[in-house]
């Protein structure tokens, strides 16, 4: 049986305004496991972002429990910045690359903020940009880039330190489809080569099928 990276259990968050309590989420559970990509769709504002900011460890829940690679992770804000740098890659859809430093530089910038020596973090940098098909873009600024070489150079950003969770919010979001597609795949293929586990946000259906298994928001959210 494969291992589990992510699960939460019996998660409930709910923000007040005044007297009114309105409720985000409700009772969520979720179990992912290594080299598994799973899909969350649903409308816009049933808390599907905010469901994977709770497992990315930005946000806290209410009530309910997170265990990262088995481990249950506490409120403690030094312990969760710390899993999150050594265990989570985070994709948007908007790729926010630094636009003073090169493709290269952005890649290598996680493995830099883990204490890597810039010759190990450039190496590992250069090796995960092939792997997005960039290598020769290495020394491009971003604005030198096409919208979907900065996606991928996102990509490579998140999967650089070999995370075991990567969650993704849209990642494909600003891409057309012919273009959106090929990126989903390379970015399969990498989850599967590389073993890890994924969650990501998506209001494509037709990319989610591509997905291991696809959830709806309405099972763990009342919207």
């Amino acid at each position: 049986m494969s291992e589990t990276i992510l699960e939460l259990s019996n998660i409930k968050k709910f923000f007040t305004q005044g007297e009114q309590k309105i409720e985000v989420i409700k009772n969520g559970n979720l179990i992912i496991k290594k080299s598994e990509l799973v899909a969350l769709i649903g409308p816009s504002g049933s808390g599907k972002t905010t469901l994977l900011q709770i497992s990315g460890l930005l946000d806290n829940p209410n009530s309910g429990n997170i265990k990262i690679n088995n481990t249950k992770i506490g409120q403690d804000d030094k312990v969760r910045t710390q899993v999150r740098k050594n265990n989570i890659g985070f994709i948007y859809q908007f790729h926010h690359l630094l636009p003073e430093f090169t493709t290269l530089e952005n890649v290598a910038l996680p493995l830099l903020i883990q204490g890597k020596s810039r010759e190990e973090a450039f190496k590992l940098a250069r090796q995960t940009l092939e792997e997005v098909e960039l290598g020769d873009r290495a020394d491009h600024k971003p604005s030198q880039l096409s919208g979907g070489q900065q996606q991928r150079t996102a990509i490579a950003r998140a999967i650089v330190t070999r995370p075991s969770l990567i969650l993704a919010d849209e990642p494909t979001g600003n891409l057309d489809f012919e273009l959106s597609t090929k990126i989903f795949d390379l970015f399969l293929k990498l989850v599967k080569s590389h073993e890890i586990a994924c969650l990501i946000v998506t209001h494509n259906k037709e990319l989610s099928k591509k997905a291991d298994r696809v959830l709806e928001i309405e099972n763990v959210v009342n919207s």
